[in-house]
């Protein structure tokens, strides 16, 4: 039975959750349903808690009204898992906490935290001896409940608690619960954030492959949900793909139509495609084909803009294919390749990011984790894990044997539809971006020594020379003789 706590009570739960909308209410209903936890639960409004209480009695809840009451009783080391939203509401929160926990006792923020917070808040935390550590917890709602991807960061003494309670609710992939420890302060919250940037460049290839088959073939959605579905029987099977053929198939109810096309074509973003994109660039990452993910929903979101260009002139003539199965496996390549790409820009940033800030982050156990619970959950991950298995100081993942051969079978698939849909005015970002920087890495020369002697010319910015050390300016505005710099 659920049962209300007083201060005078004794303390009797082990893990307590503050914020229970529905990602909090789930991560505390699987909490409860694991062996051995017993939960506390408080959220700001009481009704909301009564609720909870009411719809699941057999979870048998620790519920307080005040948060004293829910300090009051939480077993030592204190554990409580934050999940409001990011922000003030989180800083009040941490706020209530700090002043009633002791050192020893762990506060862990489960929202979707940008890192560079999470840093502050562990910073401030810590120098009460209290432990605050920021984790990522992917796969929505029902990963919530079910078993999530878990990415905590914090000390490794506050993991030598949390860990074998967030191991107890996270999803299991081949016997491996999908939580590590991530590295010290924010490197959760920074994984986190980086998983979400590879997400929305993952969900645009998608609509980019389905915008291809239908303005190409004349596919109905139901029909390409079936070529979704045969997609994802091989390299490509992912969760993501699974629910695109999913939502083709479905029918509006009121209209009849295909329900993507009753959807209006603007995208939504919560901010952590466009945290990634700020990290990249100021770590010097390039990471093109998630920037363009994060472009297209920021174009997709502006009808005025939109509807002014409309006019304005295309190709004379659509994409003609005349062989149907060809033209979908070179879609299906060129989406494979291009996802590669995502993922390579991704733990690009991953390994920047553990260099700057110091964190020890090991790339494959965290493609291990993401292999269940998490929205880009895909048997393509045990590729990544093995390839940072077989060379853990690998420079960049496309270059790695498996995917560069993926890539290299895949390019002239991958050539064929960027130029295609080029020609026949069809918006690919993601599969375009993705292959200029596939062949940007592997060019032998880039045009970047114009740019550099450019600068040079207009700002004195110098340069280096191929064919020997040191670094030059050349006096442009005068005699044009080049002088090396001290």
């Amino acid at each position: 039975m659920s049962q209300s706590t007083s201060q005078a009570d004794a303390p009797v739960a082990n893990i307590g959750v503050v914020g229970l909308a529905v990602m909090g209410s789930n991560l505390a209903r699987n909490l409860a349903s694991r062996e051995g936890n017993t939960v506390a639960v408080y959220n700001r409004s009481y009704g909301r808690t009564e609720t909870l209480m009411a719809e699941h009695p057999e979870a048998g809840f620790v519920a307080a009204e005040t948060i004293d009451e829910f300090v009051a009783s939480l077993t030592t080391p204190r554990t409580a898992i934050i999940m409001v939203q990011a922000g003030a509401g989180t800083d009040a929160v941490i706020a209530q906490l700090t002043e009633r926990f002791e050192p020893g006792d762990i506060i862990v923020d489960g929202g979707n935290a940008n890192f560079h917070d999470t840093i502050a808040r562990e910073k401030a935390v810590s120098e009460t001896g209290i432990h605050f550590v920021g984790t990522g917890i992917s796969g929505g709602e029902e990963g919530a409940l079910l078993g999530p991807s878990i990415m905590p960061g914090g000390s490794a003494e506050a993991y030598e608690t949390l860990g074998p309670i967030l191991e107890s609710i996270a999803a299991v992939v081949d016997g491996t619960p999908c939580v590590t420890h991530i590295g010290t302060d924010g490197a959760g919250h920074f994984v986190k954030t980086i998983h979400n940037g590879i997400e929305y460049a993952d969900m645009q290839l998608i609509a980019e492959a389905f915008d291809l088959l239908r303005n190409a073939t004349g596919l109905s959605p139901a029909e390409i949900a079936d070529v979704f579905a045969e997609w994802n029987t091989g390299e490509l099977e992912s969760y993501l793909i699974e629910i695109t053929a999913e939502v083709l198939r479905q029918v509006d109810a009121k209209t009849g139509r295909p329900f993507v096309d009753v959807v209006l074509d603007q995208a939504g973003s919560k901010g952590t495609g466009v945290w990634t994109v700020q990290t990249a660039l100021g770590l010097g990452v390039p990471v093109s084909g998630i920037a363009e993910a994060v472009f297209a929903r920021a174009l997709s979101s502006k009808p005025a803009q939109r509807q002014a260009a409309a006019g304005l002139p295309g190709p004379a003539t659509g994409w003609e294919v005349t062989d149907q199965t060809a033209f979908i496996e070179d879609v299906r390549r060129a989406l494979y390749a291009s996802k590669i790409v995502a993922y390579s820009q991704g733990f690009d940033t991953i390994i920047a990011g553990a260099n700057e800030y110091g964190w020890d982050i090991k790339k494959g156990d965290v493609a291990t984790i993401w292999r269940g619970g998490c929205i880009i959950r895909a048997a393509f991950l045990n590729r990544i894990t093995e390839a940072y298995a077989e060379n853990p100081d690998l420079v960049a993942l496309v270059a790695a044997p498996y995917f560069a051969d993926a890539v290299a079978g895949a390019q002239e698939s991958w050539r064929r539809v960027v130029a295609g849909a080029a020609q026949a005015g069809i918006p690919t970002p993601g599969f375009s971006s993705s292959l200029a920087y596939y062949d940007g890495l592997r060019a032998e020369r880039l045009p970047a020594a114009l740019v550099q002697a450019q600068r040079d010319f207009f700002g004195a910015h110098t340069y280096k020379r191929v064919d020997r050390d040191g670094t030059f300016h050349t006096l442009w505005s005068g005699d044009r003789t080049e002088v090396e710099q001290d």
